[in-house]
């Protein structure tokens, strides 16, 4: 098998045992797995939920309300014990891991999101097993990402894994509700057979945060910029080394398409675009032609908002119907001094256009 670069998402429900608290050995299995992986030449990045479940295996509080300070203070306490558990597993086997907290926010800057690929980078040259989750800390309502699903997701198109691997409690998704015996795994995921809503609206489907509609939207996005992806039981033995040598288990998301990492940020980035560039219908045909295009000034009608150089900008049509985004090349001024000027450099170039 050749190396990759392996992105595993352990939900909750994988690593608490009934009582809600983390359980030792699940950890130690999907540790010694991955230190497996490591072996053989892969790189592997986790994202582990499990803060707050943590955090109540050592404290309760007197009311059972679920308020933001309690989830923060779990969070804070058991995010301690959680990396704390999954060190003491590695340490044993002679390798490293380290901690790693993020938010929404670091994926609203540019350079932000920068650093934080190359602190990644430098963690996986030098052997070591980054753990990420989200700062639950700092993490509230509106900040909060949908679930660790997503974060995985960002992390895997920031990072062009070659694949992304989320482990849940349940073997796969089904095309209906999982305790019904004519009721089977859906394999091979394609969004052109299966009808999501149907799915999702079955009675049981064993999702936590998020849900069914959630995970498979989220790993349909994923898949679609070229990464393939994989929901799987993570109490099944063994399971992620079977997954990579593509047993028939779980479900399987095929990765559609290859994409330059500029084109992941822009498509899951959740910076505010600065500012908006209108083309014309000749542009616009050509943009959403099948051949790959970059967009001339000839093709821009307006420029609107106050950008510069590296910031994200939507692209919409003569009736604002937005038609993707792109990383400005040029500042708003210079764009304006190119508009509908012919034999010019191409404003918004291919390798840094997203379209919808």
């Amino acid at each position: 098998m050749d190396s990759k670069l392996i992105t595993i998402k352990v939900g909750s429900n994988v690593i608490t045992n009934a009582k809600g608290y983390p359980d030792e050995q699940v950890i130690s299995n999907i540790s010694k797995q991955i230190d497996a992986l490591q072996k053989q030449g892969h790189q592997v990045l986790l994202i582990s939920s499990g803060a707050v479940a943590a955090g109540r295996s050592i404290y309760q509080f007197e009311k059972k309300t679920d308020t933001v300070a309690q989830r923060q203070v779990l969070a804070s306490l058991g995010q301690v014990k959680l990396i704390s558990m999954y060190k003491a597993v590695f340490d044993k086997l002679g390798a490293l891991c380290s901690q790693v907290l993020v938010t929404k926010e670091d994926f609203k800057s540019r350079s932000h999101y920068l650093n934080m690929q190359n602190c990644l980078t430098a963690l996986l040259t030098h052997h070591i097993v980054p753990i990420i989750n989200e700062n639950d800390v700092v993490s509230v309502t509106e900040l909060m990402f949908t679930d660790n699903d997503e974060l995985a997701g960002l992390v895997s198109a920031m990072m062009n894994a070659d694949i992304l691997i989320i482990l849940t409690n349940v073997d796969g998704i089904y095309d209906g509700d999982p305790e019904q015996p004519d009721t089977s795994i859906i394999h091979q995921y394609d969004s052109a057979k299966i009808k999501l809503e149907e799915i999702a609206t079955s009675k049981k489907s064993g999702f936590g945060r998020g849900g069914i509609l959630t995970k498979c939207r989220t790993a349909e996005k994923i898949a679609g910029m070229g990464i393939p992806v994989h929901i799987a039981n993570g109490k099944t033995e063994n399971i992620i080394q079977r997954v990579l040598e593509n047993e028939v288990i779980g479900t399987r998301f095929p990765g559609k398409k290859l994409a330059s990492s500029i084109k992941k940020y822009i498509a899951h980035a959740y910076e505010e675009p600065k500012g908006k560039v209108v083309i014309n219908e000749g542009a616009k045909k050509v943009l959403l032609s099948q051949k790959a295009t970059s967009l001339l000034p000839i093709g821009i009608t307006q420029v609107i908002g106050k950008f510069k150089k590296g910031d994200i900008i939507r692209i919409v049509d003569e009736a604002d119907h937005e038609l993707g985004m792109w990383l400005a090349r040029y500042s708003y001024k210079k764009a304006k001094e190119v508009i509908g000027v012919k034999n010019e450099k191409p404003v918004i170039h291919y390798d840094h256009l997203y379209l919808h």
